[in-house]
């Protein structure tokens, strides 16, 4: 079992920039892949960025790539999305998910996290 608690989020102007985190719970972190979602009002959630098990390998949505980040520090039980130059279609809830393997759709995750409002302003 894995609990997520995620923070970091909040209002920026475009252009700014935000350091996600998702703080997990439990000894069996650095056994997960992990992987940031999104919902933008009106939306379906969409997948943003994920990372295996040693934070070798990474994954990003296409249109994020270069602009966003993710990484983890397993003995920090902590993983991390930087976003940058960021822009108001980005503005959404951010939710950190917990997985079995590096996917890029919601059910391919076992454990989620409440999330974090992300507001960009223009």
């Amino acid at each position: 079992q894995v609990q997520l608690v995620e923070s970091g989020g909040g209002l920026v102007q475009a252009g700014g920039s935000l350091r996600l985190s998702c703080a997990a719970s439990g000894r069996t972190f650095s056994r997960y892949c992990m992987g940031w979602f999104r919902r933008a009002p009106g939306k379906e959630r969409e997948f943003v960025a994920a990372i295996d098990w040693s934070g070798g390998s990474t994954y990003y949505r296409d249109s994020l790539k270069g602009r966003f980040t993710i990484s983890r520090d397993n003995a920090k039980n902590t993983v991390y999305l930087q976003m940058n130059s960021l822009k108001p279609e980005d503005t959404a809830v951010y939710y950190c998910a917990a997985g079995p393997a590096l996917r890029d759709y919601p059910s391919g995750y076992d454990y989620w996290g409440q999330g974090t409002q992300v507001t960009v302003s223009s």
